[in-house]
């Protein structure tokens, strides 16, 4: 038996999150959020996770950085890219989006990536709903990615962006990334629980 969940996400239903990576239940948080989101998608849907960045450069390695966490966690039916060991970025984007595309039917990708704000911001990880848009912070022209979309805001923007993201700290890029693919790992145990709850349930009353 399906879970009785919507048959489709649609992106503009996403309500937008932003919430300080060091809140004290930032885990909460954003697994909630998650949970809601990836629960509306339909059991034969597969579930891409592609996290773009590179690790030749430390503010753009959140990205590989949450593969590299997800990959480690090895959750059933989670089909991931980009990690520390095999990244997606500016090279190899666009075959990765093509050979996502020519694998699996009508998959649901959510995009990980770095981005760069308001120092207010930094530290900030955001959830919403469509694509983002890699390499618009340094003038690059690529592909979007994603029905939905997760970032870390890693450092300020606005100035010698090349610069920024090469000095970012490494301690809050790991930290972020860890709060990321926990997020993901909490809630995707859940919803795997309730299925096989749910199944139980079904099995029981037959």
């Amino acid at each position: 038996m399906k879970m009785p969940f919507h048959r489709n996400v649609v992106p503009e239903e996403i309500e937008a999150l932003k919430v300080p990576h060091t809140d004290n239940n930032i885990i909460e948080v954003l697994s909630e959020r998650l949970f809601s989101i990836i629960g509306q998608i339909p059991s034969q849907q597969p579930l891409i996770i592609v996290c773009v960045g590179t690790d030749r450069s430390t503010g753009d390695s959140l990205g590989p950085l949450v593969g590299t966490q997800l990959q480690r966690y090895n959750i059933d039916g989670l089909h991931l890219y980009g990690t520390l060991d095999q990244p997606v970025h500016a090279m190899n984007l666009k075959d990765t989006l093509a050979l996502i595309q020519s694998e699996y039917n009508n998959p649901f990708i959510i995009a990980i990536d770095a981005c760069l704000g308001q120092l207010t911001s930094v530290g900030c990880i955001q959830i919403g709903s469509g694509p983002v848009k890699p390499g618009a912070g340094v003038n690059k022209e690529l592909p979007p990615v994603g029905d939905m979309h997760i970032t870390g805001i890693v450092n300020v923007g606005g100035f010698m962006e090349y610069f920024v993201l090469q000095n970012t700290r490494l301690s809050l890029v790991m930290n972020m990334a860890e709060v990321i693919a926990k997020s993901f790992q909490v809630a995707l145990g859940s919803l795997r629980r309730m299925t096989a709850s749910s199944t139980s349930f079904v099995t029981l009353d037959g």
